[in-house]
């Protein structure tokens, strides 16, 4: 490997595309025996994994799997989606939490129908356009739904980068520099899953070395020295605490609309031991994202 150079610029932190072969061979060697039985992998339908994609934002997978059937079940298309309201999107939503990530998806949903004849578009500049839909996720959706050869950079995989192939901490633009590298000319959708899978699974932030079936290719593993991959790739940030948050009490306010419209005193049972100014910052902000809708006396999910 090459040390990075001494002006700070950004560099692929290998001298080329061989020096990752035996990574790659026993990454692809190893994919059907760590590949994660997730619905949406494969699926047929692009809009399926787009619905996965932005579910999986911020959230844990197994908190998805359940929710996405629903979804895809009650809006199998982009069409249904965008047709129906946002309250009721809201309501398919329940469960997932971060909600304006559902509004997101019933906007991009409603591009879709408006500009995109109702198709989720295969390149990644088109899929950058829709509501909601970043670097990552364009990228996943055009890797794992059409195939296109594009890294997929995650907080899992910029582990797996930073640990097995680079062995320093990396700079945002190293990391997505050495994922398009260590990408093989063909397969590139189930290599992509495969690191994902792998970092997911054994290259944690606790990692599994003992475990893990490429520990004989990483670099960090075999030189040893600090933890590489804290801070590395720049792809996350610590959540904040969830418990007592707006974010909490904001996931109140919604569920309690789900049932129906809400008085502001029959909505003050979830502002329990909340002072009143915190509670109208709640429920400006929930107007404000247009997630609720205020009416003359009540709340509603927002079109409703």
């Amino acid at each position: 490997m090459r040390s990075p150079p001494r002006d700070g610029a950004p560099t692929v932190t290998t001298s080329g595309r061989n020096d990752f072969a035996a990574f790659r061979r026993e990454l692809r060697r190893v994919a059907p025996k760590i590949t994660r039985p997730l619905p949406w992998i494969g699926h047929e339908s692009p809009w399926a994994v787009l619905v996965s994609e932005v579910m999986l934002q911020q959230t844990q997978t197994s908190r998805v799997i359940e929710p996405w059937a629903r979804f895809i079940e009650r809006f199998p298309t982009p069409r249904s989606c965008a047709d129906a309201s946002l309250a009721e999107v809201l309501t398919a939503w329940q469960g997932l939490g971060y909600n304006r990530r559902a509004k997101a998806l019933h906007d991009a949903a409603r591009v879709l129908r408006d500009e995109f004849d109702g198709v989720v578009p295969r390149s990644v500049k088109e899929l950058r356009s829709l509501p909601g839909v970043g670097e990552y996720t364009a990228n996943a959706v055009a890797s794992f739904a059409f195939g296109v050869p594009v890294a997929v950079l995650d907080t899992n995989v910029g582990r797996v980068l930073a640990r097995a192939l680079a062995n320093r901490r990396l700079r945002p633009s190293e990391a997505r520099a050495l994922a398009a590298d260590v990408l093989p000319r063909t397969g590139v959708a189930a290599f992509n899953q495969a690191m994902l899978d792998l970092g997911a699974q054994f290259c944690r932030a606790a990692p599994r070395c003992e475990e893990c079936p490429l520990a004989s290719r990483c670099e960090w593993r075999q030189r040893g020295g600090g933890d590489p991959s804290p801070l590395s790739a720049g792809v996350s940030r610590a959540q904040p605490r969830f418990e007592g948050s707006n974010r909490q009490l904001r996931g109140r306010v919604l569920n309690a609309l789900r049932e129906g419209p809400r008085s502001r005193q029959e909505l003050g049972a979830r502002f329990s031991g909340v002072e009143p100014g915190r509670r109208d910052e709640v429920l400006a902000s929930l107007v404000r994202d247009g997630l609720i809708t205020r009416l003359a006396r009540t709340y509603v999910l927002a079109g409703a």
